[in-house]
């Protein structure tokens, strides 16, 4: 791990991603200090604003600040996003490792599912499971977790089987160790940088997928801020208030951007792309 520090200041492209995702951090952090107004708090009398020193990026429908909304919404996304992710790429290594481990029919029967899981399109699949379990972060984190796990399973296994024939490997088996401490002693520290990778790289993916279910209506519940819904809500006023949808866009934007930009600096900075090439 020593070396792959060491390489990470190299990648331009991961030292800016980083900096955006930080910057959305902070933004999110310190929301209920440095937004203006209340999120949610309606005002009729100020509907429909454009841009002023009292409201610098306008009011939605409702007369709801957009600048303290899309702060706000930071915090939304971000959160469900992040649990969601790791979820995600916990479950996915847990399984990818220990099937690359295991080998044979287990090998097999694993990838054979997760095939099949992996042709239903993930908005689909996500549209189901709300409409089965409801609304709610809790549900929209098993969403994601459903969605995305297959994918990472592969891309681990994929690393984690150039690990498994190494010599460290046979002589923990031939110790009589089980899977679990062989899989966090000796195979897990070999492929952390792909795991890394591939936490940056689901983010992604996960924050656009949970602002589009926000978008279609089964995400969080009106009046919370959320940068999905808050597009939802204000695209038939976009020409009369055209920041109240173009503000959360640009805010997703950066974000995925950020969190893209970061992924793959990672990956070039770790020489990550031979491993993941084919199997993401």
């Amino acid at each position: 791990m020593s070396a792959l520090r060491t390489r990470l200041p190299l990648s331009t492209s991961a030292r800016i991603g980083l900096v955006i995702v930080g910057v959305h951090i902070l933004l999110a952090l310190l929301a209920p200090l440095i937004s203006p107004y209340s999120p949610v708090a309606n005002d009729p009398a100020q509907a429909l604003l454009g841009g002023s020193w009292q409201h610098w990026a306008g009011t939605d429908q409702y007369g709801r600040d957009v600048l303290s909304r899309v702060l706000h919404g930071g915090q939304y996304a971000l959160t469900v996003s992040f649990l969601a992710t790791l979820c995600t790429v916990g479950l996915g290594t847990l399984i990818g490792t220990f099937v690359a481990l295991r080998g044979g029919w287990l090998d097999n029967v694993v990838m054979r599912v997760l095939d099949a899981v992996l042709s239903v399109p993930p908005i689909l699949a996500l549209l189901v499971i709300v409409t089965v379990f409801g609304t709610g972060s809790g549900v929209i984190v098993l969403a994601v977790t459903v969605v995305y796990t297959p994918a990472v399973v592969r891309v681990v296994r994929a690393a984690a089987q150039g690990v498994v024939p190494a010599d460290y490997v046979t002589a923990a088996r031939a110790r009589g160790e089980r899977a679990l401490p062989i899989l966090v002693r000796e195979i897990f520290p070999n492929i952390v940088d792909v795991v890394f990778v591939e936490f940056a790289m689901r983010a992604s993916w996960a924050v656009l997928l949970i602002s589009s279910l926000s978008f279609l209506g089964f995400g969080v519940n009106p009046p919370a801020p959320d940068w999905g819904l808050m597009v939802a809500e204000n695209r038939t006023a976009i020409t009369v208030v055209p920041l109240a949808s173009l503000a959360p866009i640009i805010a997703l934007a950066t974000l995925v951007v950020g969190l893209n930009l970061a992924a793959d600096g990672l990956s070039k900075a770790w020489g990550v792309d031979r491993i993941r090439k084919g199997t993401a």
